[in-house]
C-alpha cells in the first residue's frame, strides 16, 4: 500500500509542513498584528492563500514604487551621513537674498 492519507507519503511530509508554516509566518509577520498565528493555522486553506497572495501582491507593488521613485529623482540632500549640513550645496542665492523673511 504506497499511498498515504490524502496522498501525503512519508518523504513529502516535511517539506509540506515546511511551507504551510512559512506561509502561516508570512501572513501573520507581514500582516502587520492584523492576524494571529492561530487563527491562520485554523483559516481554510483557501482563503490563506488568498490571503498570502493578497499580502504578497502588496508587498510587490510597494517595492516597485519605491524602486521607481529612486531611480526617478536626481535630488540631492543637504546632509551627509554624519548628520552635518553641507554648505557647499545650499544655493548661494539663499544667502543673498534681500527680501525680509516672512513668517506666517
Amino acid at each position: 500500500m504506497g499511498l498515504g492519507f490524502f496522498g501525503l507519503i512519508s518523504n513529502n511530509i516535511p517539506s509540506i509542513r515546511i511551507n504551510i508554516f512559512t506561509q502561516i509566518h508570512e501572513i501573520v509577520f507581514h500582516g502587520k498584528g492584523g492576524y494571529d498565528w492561530d487563527t491562520i493555522y485554523n483559516m481554510p486553506r483557501w482563503l490563506r492563500l488568498f490571503t498570502f497572495s493578497k499580502i504578497k501582491e502588496f508587498y510587490e507593488q510597494e517595492k516597485q514604487a519605491t524602486e521607481s521613485s529612486s531611480k526617478g529623482s536626481n535630488t540631492t540632500t543637504l546632509m551627509d551621513s554624519s548628520g552635518n549640513v553641507n554648505k557647499s550645496k545650499i544655493p548661494q542665492q539663499a544667502f543673498n537674498s534681500k527680501a525680509p523673511t516672512k513668517y506666517k
